[in-house]
Order: C-alpha cells, then structure tokens, then sequence
C-alpha cells in the first residue's frame, strides 16, 4: 500500500516548489518501501538476557581483528582483542534477522511486562474528540497508519508510571533493562588495558562502578532519572535520563505548513536513530499532525516526545488568543492515547515575567514560550497551562507520560543568558516539579539556549538547587553567536561542558540552526556533533566503562589496524571515506602510515620502531649481564673507584676547549652519515658495517 497524501497538498504551491516536494516525498517513500536492516560494518545487533526470556536488551557488538605480533608478516602470532560493546539505538533498523514493515510497524518490546503488572485496562476507542473525527474521515483512509493499536490506560484508581513503582519498591523490567543497557556489557570485559580509566570529577553526582537495577529503581524514586515510557508505546526500548547515567541525546523533526510529508518524518525517524539518538521530538506544524505522530509512534523504539501546545494552536487556526483549556485538554489526552513518551509544558511562562523579556536584545524566542506569552497579554489573565498544571498530571499519570517543563523564556543571544526572566522562569519550574511528583508524574526541565562559556555553570547550580535535582535537559547551549551554519559546533562546545556539570540530555543542534530545516544530513552532523559531546561529558563524569572504546581505538590506531579504527568511530563511513580519499587502494588498509605524515614521518610507527629497538637491546643487555662473571663486575667497580678527582677535572677541562666549530663539524659529520645511508632512523648490523 501507498500512503496517499494529495488531497492535502497545498493549493497554492507554484508548481516548481510543488515538484521538488513530491521529489523529496517519492524518494523518501522509495527508502521505506525498500528499508532493510543496515548494520555498521564490522558489527552486529546482539541481545543481552535479564532475569527472564522476556527481557533482552540489545547491543552494538563492533568485532575487531587480532593484533599481529613480530616482524615478518609469515612469520606473525596473534595475540587476540576482545569485542566491543557500545549503547544502540537503533532498535530492528540494525538487525538483519528482523523483517522490517513500516506499514505493519515493529515489533513490541514492553506489551508483556504491561500486560503482566494487570493495572490497565482496553478503551472501547479513542477518547479525543479530535482523534475520533479524524478516525471517521473516509478521505484520511489512504493516509492513515492502518495497524493501529488497542488503546490502554490505567484501571481506576492505579497509578502506572514507573516513578509510582519505583517508590513503591517495585524493580519493573524496564528498570532491570536499563541497568544492563547501561553497563554495556563492560563485566563482561578482560581486558585490564581496555578497563583503564582516569578518575572522573563528577560535581557531586553519584556516578557508580556498576549500574545495577535497585540503583536505577532508587535513581527513579527520588525523581533524579526518569523513564520515559508510555503505556501506549510498547514499541520503545526502555532508556533512562539522568546525570547518574549516561548523558543522552535528543533529536527534532516534524513537518511544517511548508514542507515534508509522512515519509519522510519515517525516514528521518530511521536515520535518526541509525546516529544515536537517544529520544525524538516530533515539532511537526502543518497538516496531518495527528496521523504523521501515528506512523512515527508505531516505527519507533526510542521514545517520542511532543509540544502539544503546536497541535492546539493548529486547532484554533493559529490564533494564539483562541486556545483554551478543552482544547488543550483534547489534545493531551489525544496524543497520550498515540503513545507519546513526554510532553513539553510551557507552564512556566507566567504573566507578571513577560514584562522581564521587554529590555532583552532577542526578546521571547521560545515557540512555545512566545504562544503563551501572547495568551496572557491577550487574556490579561495567568497561564492556563500554570492554572490547570494539577489537571494535566491527572491526566499524565494514567498513561504514563513524562513531563518535560519548557523553558518559554530562554534566552535567545548570549546578551540575554541567566537574566531575570530566565532564572524567574526556572524556580516556577521547581514548584511544578513537586506538584508532579504528588501525581506520581515523571519530570524534567528543560534549559537553554545560548550562555557564555564562563556563565554556564551557574545554570547547573540553580537547576539542581531550584528543580530538587529532576533531570536537566537543554538545546546546547550554544556559546557564541557569531556562527551561522557552524551552530553545531557552538552548541557542542556548550553541550559537551554543561554535560559534564550534570545535564542529563542534550538537544541536538544542526548546521541549519537560524536558517532552515534540517536535511538527513544536517541531522547527521548535528547528532555526531551531540554524541561526541555526550561522550565527553561521560568521560570527564567518570560513568563506568565511558573509557573502553577510546581505548581500543586508540589500541588500534597505534597498531594501524585500520579497518578497526574505522568501525569503532562514532561514523565509521566518513572515517573510512576520508582516509580512501588519499590512500584509496587496498594496501592503505595496512600500510603502516596515513597520508598526513607518509611512511618516514610517521610518529606511531617510528615509536614501534624505537620500542623494538629498546626491547633488542633489552635482551641483548640481558644476555651480556648473564655472561659477567662476579670477578668481571668487582674488577669494573675497582676501576671506577681508582678515578681519582684530578682525572675527572682533567676529563672535564678536555670537553671543555672543544671548541664550537668543531662540535659544528661533528654534527654536520655525522649528518651526512646520516643522509649517506639512506636517512632512516633504526638500520641493520649489516647495513652498518
């Protein structure tokens, strides 16, 4: 089947536009009809049992060869390199045995473990009335997502989020999922020189040695982590968020009124995951919202999170002033119904902080933040989001959906970082999170933006003191300004620092920030970028087992096994493309240089040579030492004892009337000896004499 999308493309289009966009829609539709599992080379998809059959977490096992040891290539053994063991997001994209459908969707990691606590129950349909009218419009038949799920939510009186169990001493399956995940298969490890890891300085996290499921439970309970995971989105493999954990990483996507169709938000969901990212917001704004946020739901195994309030204004035809809390309420309970994992709640844009905003140099530049800045001036009256916050855990709480406190008044220039709205902003935020926490609702709270280096820190602090230390969550921050098209880069830099102090997830950022929509491969760079700022700020923590791949690469690097290098990288495509680029041939792949240094500059391979150097030396020393007789060492010692101090002096005034050109003519002796036979570093006895 097709998915049939023309009766609501955009009448107005001139019809070069319209073209390009039925291009990018056909193409992206060709991916998803011909999409098969794409595993990274050299590596497979692998599953690490629980406690039970049902849990089976799954792996990137990057496989790498043996170390060749000695000097002639016939003549080599092999001392053996364990696997590699790395965090995978990308669910059955990277598993050949799994048969992949995007119109059937994946398969269901979590319905068991939903099923077996017997605390929800099936809805005869939708309860949205949104969702309900769409469900009845025969002309979205072509467009819908065909294998649509029975919708659950809590029986009446039971709380199902995992932050409810987790105080309820209950370690669910996905806590237990979690904590292996996490470990990476790290006890599994023998390597002592791959386990070697610096200390970590962790600003008073609890970073452990070993992730275990009661200490994921704890993490939960407390409201320093949370897991995302909605009951309706059994398709998700659980993840955690929290600075006691691995730093993770947020991607967008999402149509507009301009651009996009349904495939390509599958597409960019696929390739989305395919680079790590740990959780997706779909930002969609046009049309068809409600079935795009279907067929991304059902296709994806990392969590979904959404800013309902789009979708509402959607609903009022884009007339800020005209939202309301029925219709907010709809929406909640109509995407929470779909699946999503958590949503952005801009409750904390108040009406007496807008008038903070009013002397800044980027002013409101929040979407969200600027909606409900508009709905209080217009109103003249409290953010209905603030005023019905308890409401919107009531409904959050039987489905499970976590809650993700939108920072509306972010500071959109480094002029306007850590200002009196911002910081005003964030301690409503802490208040909220421990109305939520009364519910039993899952939070986080999001941050900024765009900080200086030198002012960053600062927003660490006053989170974890005004939030109660719920997990941070922030877009960069980007620490400059001056960058466009580089935005990746100045986010990174600020991403990679705040990570460190303790962010739990960072929003990815792409060279297109400022200036349009991402393409596939701006959300590429965008998400390598956060990945390596990620991993930075894991191993600056110290997270256990952070230090593992660094190693082996670097193992690697020095042993110039390069197919190794290649796919231990974060991305080995462009690793390997960038080295084929000068050294394209197949003898590249085990020359014992790369093209920046050639075979004599090579400081990797001059090191080997000195190293094999020192240790012939070594035993040839040690076989000398062996064959000094006792009377050999005491008639040695008795010589240096009858130096006298004259002869000393007298050695030493010898050196001293060498004089300076012939210490010159020495030197230039010995470098044309050098030259004269053939100017390398290490030769043979033979070749001496």
């Amino acid at each position: 089947m097709s998915i049939d999308t023309s009766h609501t493309k955009p009448q107005q289009a001139k019809p070069e536009v319209q073209s390009k966009r039925e291009e990018a829609r056909l193409k992206a539709k060709t991916f998803i009809d011909s999409l098969q599992a794409n595993p990274f080379p050299g590596s497979e998809r692998v599953y690490i049992q629980g406690s039970d059959a049902s849990i089976q977490v799954p792996m990137r096992k990057i496989n790498v060869s043996d170390t060749p040891i000695g000097k002639d290539p016939a003549n080599f053994t092999y001392e053996k390199n364990e696997a590699i063991y790395v965090y995978e997001c990308s669910g059955p994209y990277s598993d050949p045995s799994q048969d992949i459908d995007v119109y059937k969707g994946i398969s269901l990691t979590r319905d068991k473990w939903i099923q077996d606590r017997n605390d929800t129950q099936q809805l005869g349909g939708v309860s949205s009335q949104f969702a309900k009218q769409r469900l009845d419009d025969n002309r979205l038949d072509g467009l819908r997502f065909e294998n649509l799920p029975q919708v659950i939510k809590a029986k009446p009186g039971s709380v199902v989020t995992q932050l409810h169990y987790a105080r309820q001493g209950v370690i669910t399956p996905e806590m237990e999922y979690i904590a292996i995940r996490e470990n990476q298969n790290m006890q599994a490890m023998q390597s002592e020189l791959l386990l070697k890891q610096h200390p970590g300085h962790s600003f008073g996290a609890n970073i452990q040695t070993l992730i275990t499921p009661e200490f994921v439970r704890q993490e939960v309970a407390s409201g320093r982590a949370i897991i995302p995971a909605n009951i309706n989105h059994p398709e998700s493999e659980p993840m955690i968020i929290g600075r006691n954990f691995l730093v993770k990483v947020n991607a967008n996507i999402g149509n507009s009124a301009l651009t996009s169709s349904i495939e390509e938000e599958v597409e960019k969901l696929v390739w989305s995951t395919r680079w790590g990212a740990d959780t997706l917001m779909d930002l969609s704004t046009g049309k068809n919202i409600h079935e795009t946020r279907e067929w991304i739901l059902r296709n994806s195994p990392i969590p979904i999170g959404t800013v309902p309030i789009y979708q509402a204004l959607e609903k009022v035809k884009g007339i800020a002033e005209d939202l309301n809390w029925d219709v907010f309420k709809d929406t909640l309970i109509e995407q929470a119904e779909q699946g999503v994992d958590y949503f952005t709640i801009h409750a904390g844009v108040l009406l007496r902080y807008v008038p903070m905003t009013a002397k800044r140099l980027t002013g409101i530049v929040s979407r969200g933040g600027s909606i409900m800045a508009k709905w209080c001036l217009a109103h003249h009256t409290e953010n209905f989001l603030y005023e019905r916050f308890r409401d919107i855990c009531e409904i959050c709480r039987v489905y499970d959906v976590s809650l993700s406190l939108g920072d509306g008044l972010r500071p959109g220039s480094i002029m306007d970082a850590n200002d009196e709205a911002q910081m005003s902003e964030l301690k409503t935020l802490g208040e909220l999170t421990k109305i939520a926490w009364e519910y039993d609702v899952q939070v986080m709270i999001e941050g900024p933006g765009h900080v200086p280096m030198q002012m960053i820190k600062h927003n660490m602090t006053e989170q974890l003191e005004h939030c109660h230390e719920a997990p941070f969550y922030t877009l960069g921050p980007l620490t400059q300004d001056i960058a466009p098209g580089y935005d990746h880069f100045t986010s990174g830099i600020g991403a990679a620092q705040i990570g460190w102090y303790g962010c739990a997830m960072l929003c990815y950022v792409t060279p297109k920030e400022h200036l349009g929509l991402p393409n596939k491969d701006d959300v590429k760079q965008g998400l390598i970028t956060y990945k390596i700022a990620a991993h930075a700020a894991d191993l600056a923590k110290g997270h256990p087992g952070a230090q593992i791949r660094d190693n082996a690469l670097s193992k690697a690097r020095f042993e110039f096994r390069w197919e190794d290098q290649f796919n231990l990288a974060l991305d080995p495509e462009t690793a390997r493309a960038y080295h084929d680029e000068t050294m394209p041939q197949v003898s590249g792949k085990v020359a014992h240089f790369c093209s920046m240094c050639g075979p004599k500059f090579c400081s990797m391979k001059i090191t080997q040579e000195v190293r094999d150097y020192a240790a012939d030396l070594e035993r040839n020393a040690q076989i000398e030492i062996h064959n000094v007789s006792a009377d050999d060492v005491r008639k040695g010692m008795d010589e240096i004892h009858n130096v006298s101090a004259d002869d000393v002096r007298k050695g030493m005034d010898e050196i001293h009337n060498v004089s300076a050109a012939e210490v010159r003519k020495g030197m230039d002796d010995m470098s044309t000896q050098f030259k004269d036979l053939g100017s390398e570093v290490y030769l043979l006895q033979e070749e001496v004499d």
